[in-house]
C-alpha cells in the first residue's frame, strides 16, 4: 500500500524548477494574467450564460457567477500558495505528488484529461459551428460535421475539417514557443475584452427591469420542480453550469515552470484573471437576462443566445451581433490555446515522474517546448473533434476540474501540518477556513450537477486506475 502513498521532496522538485535545461522561463506577471483570461473568457461566458438561464437559474444567474467565483477565489489562493512555493509545470498534480501521494496526483492528472482534452475538443467543434455561422453557412456540411450527424436534408457528416483546422494552428504555434504563443493570446484577450465590454455598455439602455422579476426561479414553475432548478437550488446548479466558465484560470499554474518570478508572478496572475473576469461575469449576465427574458433561451438561445438577445431587443446594433460572433471565434482560440498548453505540461510533469511514457516529456532541440507531446495530443484531441459531434457537455470538462480543486485545497492544509518550515513566497490567509471552504463549495457544485454527468466521470477515473495498476505503478520513478 506504500506505494500508493509515496510523494515526491519537494527538494527534489525545487531542483527541478531549477534545471537551466527544461522549460524556458519568459512569462510575467502580465503574461499570466492574460492567459487566465484568454483561458476563462471564451465558450463558458457566452454559451454557458444562457443554459445555466435558462436550466436553472434565471436571473438569478449572476448569483451562479458570484457563487462559482467565491469557490474559484477560495481555491485560487490555495493555488497560488502551492504555484509560488513548487513552481513547476503540471499544476493540481504535482502538488498533489509532494502532499497526498502518487496515486491521488495520478488521479489528479487523470481527471484533468477531462477537462483540458475534452475541453480543447468540444470547444474547437464549437468554433467550427461559428465560423460557418460567420462565414454565411458557405462550409459544406458533410465536412464541417462529424459522421454521427445528419443535416435536415439527410447529408451525412464525414469529418469535421475547421475544427482540425484551428487545432493544427495553434498546436504548431505551442510548438514554436510559450512566448510567442502569450503574445498571440494577449491580442486575442484584447480583442475579445473590448467586445465583452461594447456588449455590457451598450445593453445596459436596453434592460427591461421586468426581465428580472422574479429574480430567482419561484417553486412550482413547469418544468423546474427538481429542487436543483429553482430558488437557491438553482442557482447553485448554475454555479455548476456556468463554473465551466471559469475554467481557466488553474491553466495559469501548469505554466509555473515558464515564469520569470514564480513567487510572485504567479499569485498575480491567478488571483488577477480571477478578480477580471468575474466582474464582467457578472455584469454581461445582468444585461443578457436584462434584454431578454430567461425563459426564451430555453428555445431560441442556445449556442447564439447572445446574437439571439441583440438581433431581436437591440434594434440598430445588428452589426454588434456579427462583432459578438467574431468574439466568440477569438476566444474560442484562446481557450484552445491555453487548455492544449495546460494538458501538455500535465502530461510533460507525469512522464517525468515515469506515470506515462518518456515521448510525452522530450523538449525541442531549438524551442524547448514539449513538441511530441503536443502532436501526440493534437491527433487525440483532433480525433474527438472530428468524429464526435458537440454534445460532449461542458459538465463533464467541469467536474473534473472541480475534481482537481478539492484535492488541491485539501493538499495546502496537509502541506501546512506537514512541512510547516518551507518557504512559502505567497501564503493562503485563514489555513485551514479558506481550503475549509473551497472543498465545501466546490462538493456542492459536483453534487448539484446532473447524474449522468457524474456517472460518466465516475467511469472515466475507473479506467484511469486501471491504467495506473497496469502501467504506471510500475514505471514509477519513485519505484
Amino acid at each position: 500500500m506504500s506505494s500508493l502513498t509515496r510523494t515526491k521532496s519537494v527538494e527534489g522538485l525545487l531542483r527541478q524548477a531549477a534545471d537551466s535545461k527544461g522549460l524556458k522561463r519568459t512569462l510575467d506577471a502580465k503574461n499570466l494574467v492574460a492567459l487566465g483570461i484568454g483561458a476563462i473568457i471564451g465558450a463558458g461566458l457566452f454559451v454557458r450564460t444562457a443554459a445555466a438561464s435558462a436550466e436553472a437559474a434565471g436571473a438569478g444567474v449572476t448569483l451562479s457567477f458570484i457563487v462559482a467565483a467565491i469557490g474559484c477565489a477560495f481555491a485560487g489562493l490555495c493555488y497560488a500558495e502551492f504555484a509560488s512555493m513548487i513552481p513547476i509545470a503540471g499544476s493540481a498534480y504535482t502538488y498533489a505528488y509532494c502532499t497526498m501521494g502518487e496515486l491521488t496526483a495520478w488521479t489528479i492528472g487523470w481527471a484533468l484529461i477531462l477537462e483540458y482534452a475534452l475541453g480543447a475538443a468540444t470547444v474547437a467543434i464549437a468554433w467550427s459551428e461559428y465560423l460557418n455561422k460567420l462565414m454565411g453557412g458557405s462550409i459544406p456540411y458533410a465536412w464541417s460535421h462529424s459522421p454521427l450527424q445528419v443535416s435536415p436534408d439527410g447529408v451525412h457528416g464525414i469529418f469535421n475539417a475547421p475544427a482540425l483546422f484551428i487545432l493544427l494552428v495553434l498546436t504548431l504555434l505551442l510548438i514554436k514557443g510559450t512566448e510567442e504563443s502569450a503574445k498571440a493570446n494577449a491580442v486575442i484577450v484584447f480583442v475579445k475584452v473590448a467586445i465583452v465590454v461594447l456588449f455590457i455598455g451598450l445593453g445596459w439602455k436596453f434592460i427591461n427591469p421586468a426581465n428580472h422579476v422574479p429574480y430567482l426561479i419561484p417553486e412550482g414553475t413547469i418544468g423546474h420542480e427538481d429542487f436543483f432548478k429553482h430558488g437557491w437550488g438553482g442557482v447553485l446548479r448554475g454555479a455548476g453550469i456556468v463554473f465551466f466558465a471559469f475554467i481557466g484560470f488553474d491553466a495559469v499554474s501548469t505554466a509555473a515552470q515558464e515564469a520569470k518570478r514564480p513567487e510572485r508572478d504567479m499569485p498575480v496572475g491567478i488571483m488577477g484573471s480571477l478578480a477580471v473576469c468575474t466582474v464582467l461575469y457578472v455584469l454581461f449576465g445582468h444585461v443578457l437576462t436584462g434584454i431578454a427574458n430567461w425563459q426564451e433561451f430555453k428555445i431560441a438561445g442556445k449556442e447564439a443566445s447572445v446574437a439571439y438577445a441583440i438581433q431581436k431587443y437591440m434594434p440598430g446594433y445588428e452589426w454588434l451581433a456579427t462583432l459578438v460572433t467574431v468574439a466568440i471565434l477569438a476566444g474560442f482560440s484562446s481557450v484552445i490555446l491555453v487548455m492544449l498548453l495546460g494538458q501538455s505540461r500535465v502530461f510533460f510533469s507525469m512522464a517525468n515522474d515515469g506515470l506515462l511514457p518518456k515521448v510525452f516529456s522530450e523538449l525541442h532541440p531549438k524551442y524547448r517546448t514539449p513538441y511530441k507531446s503536443n502532436l501526440i495530443l493534437f491527433i487525440f484531441v483532433g480525433l474527438i473533434a472530428i468524429l464526435l459531434p458537440g454534445d460532449i457537455t461542458g459538465d463533464l470538462t467541469s467536474i473534473g476540474t472541480l475534481f482537481a480543486f478539492v484535492l488541491v485545497s485539501v493538499g495546502v492544509w496537509i502541506m501546512r501540518r506537514s512541512n510547516p518550515n518551507l518557504p512559502r513566497p505567497f501564503r493562503t490567509p485563514l489555513v485551514p477556513l479558506v481550503p475549509i471552504l473551497a472543498v465545501t463549495i466546490c462538493s456542492a457544485m459536483i453534487i448539484g450537477l446532473d447524474h449522468i454527468t457524474q456517472i460518466t466521470a465516475f467511469i472515466w477515473m475507473l479506467i484511469g486506475l486501471v491504467v495506473y495498476f497496469v502501467y504506471s505503478r510500475s514505471h514509477s520513478k519513485l519505484n
